[in-house]
């Protein structure tokens, strides 16, 4: 017999390698316009090698509006699907067979009434719902502090994600009922420790009412452990991320042992799902948000003992607008490419007895576990909710973070270092860049959401009349039944997303979450010679030429859009250059914002909306402001806007349009004072911005 030889390169041959492990599940974030279109979308993806599905519910749907109401205005189907039925349910996943499938929902406020949706959906495909799998975000906490689609107030908004997981451990035992994310933490600004330290924090809140509901008994709290999943966020320093993730792991571990005596260690195994940061992706020499892609990948892939159960990557151009089904694609591939072509999977963690990882891992353990105790001092999540110290810890946080870039000590390729570029053949076309949604979709979605509405008690259907349906719905609200039974049966009689959720406003009420604007601490000192400085001066001289003690800056969110971070900025760099700022939060119709302009006697508006309906929204405030005779008052629109869509907003009267790529926030707060002067025919000053 000879002596088997190594091969050329110095690998092993291929049948002598060790058996690879199984990949992640690979999805895309997805949806869009139409049920119908989004169908169409998924079933592609899934025939390009998705292995899971991802829904992306349109802003409407998640804060509980029909696609009708006065909010969801310029809204409907533009960051993801509208789902206002039982009727929009079915054909958003008609040939899916979803005892098949795995599918994520990124659903909050309306969690449970989507996952009801589902449920009938698949028990009408004769689906055995104890097989169904997948997972509904569900968490309300980091809503009230990131993503702002949160409706009800805390007490109430925990019952619901109560009822859900005592009902899915029940009824649906492979479903994860809640991914606790800190996804958006880190996009509001929160750094490692905070965000492990506020994810940790909101599962304990949630584990801790879950168990004192008396709804699932103590026996099986590690059911409910075991169905606990999280989401998170990995920025492109994938060393520091990839610690994150194991320190994630160590701690969770450890409060789940400790504090609820769960004894199997593959029911305190943490899982988790990852979206990579989009936070960091640039508007500017976009094509480097690829290889930024690619790391954050690594991070949540490369440590065996850490590695992320599902990913998802977002498009290269989603700085730019919405991406298109080849932008998705490439994501997809990059993930392919890694898990099939690579030799990644076929090793055991190959950090195991790393001193520089296990030092950092250590540092972060410590330091989190030292947040969670000061949060439990403070009464839990809940209640550093409610007070406002999450919140103005993170707006504190991401304040320091874009102090940091706008010094270039945080430097961003393409942004504020190595600025030159050739022209983009990805970008030489805008218009043809990213996925446009047609704005004839909103009247489509409505005309037939007042045809269900119509028709929803006629044949084929036969649905039984609503009201008893709603009306049980809001006797369990008032009382302690778990409400997925009666939430189940609104979605069987036909009731509508905002007739589901109004019902609920009716007995929970609504909740205006803090700010964090007031409190923020000063990010960018304004010394002497400083840019801050001089703009603080010209605020000072636009004043005293005017008359006023305090130029009175309003910073508006119209429509639906719970992206505030950027607005949050503004505010308080404003604030910190000598403005008096108004800025009452999200989710405000254009009619409040022209109110509370003439009200407060403000000398400009900025507008800020990253969901794309600023084509709709920001117009109406113009013409509001118009026909109050209030046309000296400057409007400054920022967020993600295309090209051909600011020139359209500079042509109706809009003063100024920033984009991500404007990332110097004193420059922008100098150039408002500007258009301050400009407005009342003042003559510019010489002090530079």
């Amino acid at each position: 017999m000879t002596e088997r030889q190594p091969a050329v390169d110095g690998r092993e041959p291929a049948q002598a390698r060790k058996e690879r492990d199984r990949p992640w599940l690979m999805r895309t974030y997805a949806g869009h316009s139409t049920a119908e279109a989004s169908n169409e979308l998924y079933r592609r993806n899934l025939a390009k090698g998705q292995t899971g599905l991802s829904v992306a519910f349109d802003l409407p749907t998640q804060t509980g509006y029909d696609s009708d109401h006065i909010l969801a205005r310029g809204e409907v189907g533009r960051v993801g699907v509208p789902i206002a039925h039982l009727g929009d349910m079915r054909r958003l996943f008609q040939d899916i067979p979803l005892e098949q499938m795995n599918t994520s929902m990124t659903i909050n406020a309306t969690a449970m009434w989507l996952l009801a949706l589902y449920q009938v959906v698949a028990e009408e495909q004769g689906a055995d719902i104890t097989r169904l799998q997948g997972t509904t975000q569900n968490d309300i906490v980091k809503e009230y502090l990131s993503r702002g689609t949160h409706v009800f107030p805390p007490g109430p908004s925990l019952r619901l994600t109560t009822d859900m997981i005592a009902y899915t451990v029940s009824h649906i035992p492979k479903w994860n009922p809640i991914n606790i994310c800190s996804y958006h933490l880190q996009e509001a600004g929160a750094t490692p420790v905070q965000e492990i330290a506020y994810a940790m924090s909101t599962a304990i809140a949630v584990l801790d009412a879950v168990r004192d509901s008396g709804q699932v008994p103590q026996e099986r709290m590690g059911d409910v452990v075991a169905r606990m999943s999280f989401f998170v966020n990995a920025g492109v320093r994938f060393v520091e991320e990839m610690c994150k993730m194991r320190a994630f792991g160590r701690i969770w571990d450890r409060i789940t042992r400790e504090r609820y005596g769960i004894e199997d260690p593959k029911q305190r195994r943490f899982r988790y799902g990852v979206q990579v940061n989009s936070l960091g992706l640039t508007e500017a020499q976009p094509e480097n948000n690829v290889q930024r892609i690619v790391l954050e990948m690594l991070a949540v892939t490369l440590s065996k003992d850490a590695r992320a159960r599902a990913v998802q990557l977002p498009a290269w151009n989603e700085a730019l607008g919405l991406p298109r089904p080849w932008d998705q694609q490439w994501s997809l591939r990059i993930q392919q490419v890694l898990a099939y072509e690579s030799d990644l999977l076929e090793y055991d963690d190959i950090f195991e007895g790393s001193k520089v990882i296990e030092a950092k891992v250590d540092q972060l353990v410590e330091a989190v576990l030292a947040e969670i105790d000061h949060i439990q001092e403070l009464g839990g999540a809940m209640a550093a909710v409610e007070s406002g110290y999450l919140k103005s810890q993170l707006v504190a946080s991401h304040a320091e973070r874009r102090a940091r870039i706008e010094s270039g000590q945080e430097k961003i390729v393409g942004v504020n270092i190595f600025e030159g570029t050739e022209p983009n053949p990805l970008t030489a076309d805008l218009d043809t860049a990213i996925q446009t949604v047609d704005p004839a979709v909103e009247a489509r979605v409505i005309a037939s959401l007042q045809h269900w509405r119509d028709t929803r008690y006629q044949p084929p259907f036969n649905h039984p009349r609503p009201c008893k349906a709603l009306e049980r719905l809001k006797e369990a609200a008032k009382g302690t039944e778990n409400l997925m039974e009666a939430t189940l049966d609104c979605a069987r009689a036909g009731v509508t997303t905002g007739e589901w959720a109004g019902a609920l406003r009716e007995v929970f009420g609504e909740f205006r979450a803090p700010t964090g604007v007031s409190s923020a601490p000063v990010a960018v000192a304004a010394e002497e010679g400083s840019a801050l400085a001089d703009v603080r001066r010209k605020v000072d001289a636009t004043a005293r030429d005017l008359g006023v003690g305090k130029l009175r800056f309003l910073v508006g969110k119209p429509g639906l859009d719970g992206h505030s971070n950027g607005a949050e900025q503004i505010a308080v760099r404003a604030r910190d250059a000598g403005f008096e700022v108004v800025y009452q939060g999200i989710r405000l119709t254009p009619e409040q914002i022209v109110d509370a302009a003439l009200a407060e006697d403000v000398h400009a508006v900025g507008l800020s909306i990253l969901s794309g309906s600023h084509a709709r929204l920001v117009p109406d405030v113009l013409e509001r402001l118009r026909v109050a005779g209030a046309t000296d008052i400057p409007v400054i629109a920022g967020g993600i806007i295309p090209n051909g869509d600011a020139e359209q907003l500079r042509d109706a009267g809009v003063a100024a349009v920033f984009t991500p790529k404007d990332f110097d926030i004193t420059g922008i707060i100098g150039r408002i004072v500007d258009e301050i002067r400009k407005a009342n025919k003042l003559d510019p000053l010489e002090v530079p911005a």
